[in-house]
């Protein structure tokens, strides 16, 4: 029973380069679009054992979505990593207020996203 991960980012080519790292690897990847496509799929899906977020989306931004995320009693502890062009300071630390785990800075390597993964899951 592969590991599920949540990879949350507006850019369909950004998903698409996490999907295939993340498969090869060996885990199941569920994809959203927005922060409120990644809350519709927390709800309907199998058990998410971690998830990869952009910041800054259309609809609801990766903050927010963490934010929410962690309200819901099954997601509480969840592990997430944040991966985003956003490398300053104050927005990291937002994140971690949140609940992020990581911050991976794009353009990434592969193995370092899947190092940190393996870290977290």
């Amino acid at each position: 029973m592969s590991k599920v991960i949540l990879v949350v980012d507006d850019s369909a080519s950004v998903r698409q380069v996490v999907g295939i790292a993340l498969r090869g690897a060996g885990y199941t990847v569920v994809e959203a679009s927005d922060g409120k496509d990644a809350l519709s799929k927390l709800d309907n899906q199998q058990k998410i054992s971690l998830v990869i977020s952009d910041v800054n989306m259309p609809n609801m931004d990766g903050i927010s979505f963490v934010k929410e995320m962690k309200q819901k009693a099954n997601y509480k502890f969840t592990p997430v990593i944040m991966l985003t062009t956003e490398g300053a300071e104050d927005k990291k630390q937002e994140g971690k207020a949140a609940g992020a785990k990581a911050w991976i800075v794009k353009p990434f390597r592969p193995e370092q996203l899947l190092q940190t993964v393996s870290m977290l899951i």
